[in-house]
């Protein structure tokens, strides 16, 4: 079933290749900060698309109408977030304070466990905040339904931790593997080229600099807003398994 929701995500998220462009347009502003709202928004319409679908079926890429809509449920999705991570971030501090007032093995001691226990709360609040942005979504944006922690953890319950974890391991391992061989790729392309032109006796330097821009570009408008529905789509898709 993991594997079917892969294989759904990496078909779905290349659907649509305007899309990916128009969300990389929107990631290139983004330093202004209210574009990353329309980017969560937009994630967020592609987890609803996928909470009332199924697995492997036709479900079409949301679209970029209602602008306003989709940056008030970026920023419904980002306090999300933040409220989940809160807890591990308290409990992160209390120990360090803690620990600060102490010296020696004891003072070492308790910042390891502080860190063994955050790490482990930090891994539950992160299936909590997804699972309940999809439990927000699947209840037509009822912000509340983010935070109705009994309901959440009974999704989670019937899909299973072990399949839940399992899942978003794979998620980050797919990533990094496509975002590394699309990098290692066109380096390699440009490495070669580079080699090939000091050969000829050329200044190599001005190829390495197209390199490293093509690589941003292909980052930035079509590998990363790939890989953000890929997500987005798994999430969605993990959330149908306990319906």
């Amino acid at each position: 079933m993991i594997l079917d929701i892969y294989k759904d995500a990496l078909e779905y998220s290349a659907k649509d290749w305007k899309t990916l462009v128009i969300l990389g347009v929107i990631c290139l502003f983004s330093f202004l900060l209210l574009p990353v709202f329309l980017l969560t928004g937009y994630n967020y319409r592609v987890i609803n698309t996928a909470v009332h679908g199924v697995i492997n079926g036709r479900d079409p890429m949301p679209g970029f109408d209602d602008i306003i809509r989709m940056f008030v449920d970026g920023v419904k999705v980002v306090i999300v977030q933040i409220a989940y991570m809160l807890v591990p971030f308290i409990v992160f501090i209390i120990f360090a304070v803690i620990a600060g007032q102490l010296s020696g093995i004891a003072s070492s001691a308790l910042m390891i466990i502080g860190c063994i226990i955050t790490f482990a709360l930090i891994v539950v609040a992160c299936l909590m905040d997804q699972m309940g942005i999809c439990h927000m979504a699947y209840n037509d944006g009822a912000f509340t339904k983010a935070f109705a922690i009994s309901e959440i953890k009974e999704v989670i319950d019937e899909i299973g931790w072990f399949n839940c974890i399992a899942t978003y391991l794979g998620l980050i391992i797919i990533t990094i593997v496509i975002a590394t061989v699309v990098t290692a790729i066109i380096y390699g392309i440009f490495t070669v080229f580079g080699i090939s032109g000091a050969i000829l006796g050329a200044d190599p330097s001005g190829i390495f600099v197209l390199g490293v821009l093509i690589n941003s570009l292909v980052t930035m408008f079509i590998v990363g807003p790939y890989l953000s529905i890929f997500n987005a789509r798994s999430i969605g898709l993990l959330y149908t398994m306990q319906i």
